[in-house]
């Protein structure tokens, strides 16, 4: 079980409707569920989208933003906390520390960047949480026809390809993602900056 949860999403305003919609949806439902959202920190897209719903239902919301997109202005002003850091690699490895689990919506390549370095991470066994993806309108199902290629194709161990968890009902991807019981011999590796699960 965890009690915060990672949320990486894109920062375009110009996605469809239906996409801002699921991640204002998954922020009431995190809300709701009293998880503390960690995400970008961004004020912009689905990340906005997706933190303005969990604060309007009174819910907690942890940003971590690079200095430098702080100073183009995308920062969210009205987070519980809101941490700068200096470099996307100090965000990613603050955003793994701060949450007990990682669910990917809808995004572009810093969506995909953020989701596959955890997976990898989850890989080496740098930690043992759980990482789902938010299908929403079938987004993702090219994403995993490539995956199951990679297992398929053995440049990834089944094993690691069944570590991906998917649906397109956040509820249903929480409870998922909560019942999650890593293997009983699963030794996590640490490595320096990051935390143990």
């Amino acid at each position: 079980m965890f009690d915060s949860i990672c949320v990486y999403c894109g920062s375009s305003s110009r996605a469809a409707e239906p996409y801002f919609e699921a991640a204002r949806g998954l922020g009431r439902l995190i809300a709701a569920r009293k998880l503390k959202l960690v995400y970008g920190g961004a004020h912009v897209g689905l990340m906005g989208a997706l933190a303005d719903a969990v604060l309007a239902e009174g819910g907690h919301a942890t940003g971590v933003i690079p200095r430098a997109l702080v100073e183009k202005e995308v920062a969210h002003t009205r987070l519980t906390e809101q941490h700068v850091v200096e470099s996307m690699h100090d965000r990613k490895a603050l955003m793994c520390e701060l949450a007990g689990a990682f669910v990917a919506m809808p995004g572009g390549f810093g969506t995909l960047d953020e989701l596959f370095e955890i997976l990898t991470w989850a890989q080496l066994r740098f930690h043992a949480k759980p990482v789902g993806l938010l299908n929403v309108n079938g987004f993702f199902d090219h994403l995993l026809a490539f995956c199951d290629r990679a297992a398929a194709d053995s440049f990834i161990n089944p094993a690691h390809r069944e570590m991906i968890f998917v649906d397109s009902d956040p509820a249903a991807l929480l409870d998922a993602m909560a019942a999650h019981q890593p293997p009983a011999d699963y030794k996590v590796w640490l490595a320096k900056g990051r935390s143990k699960a």
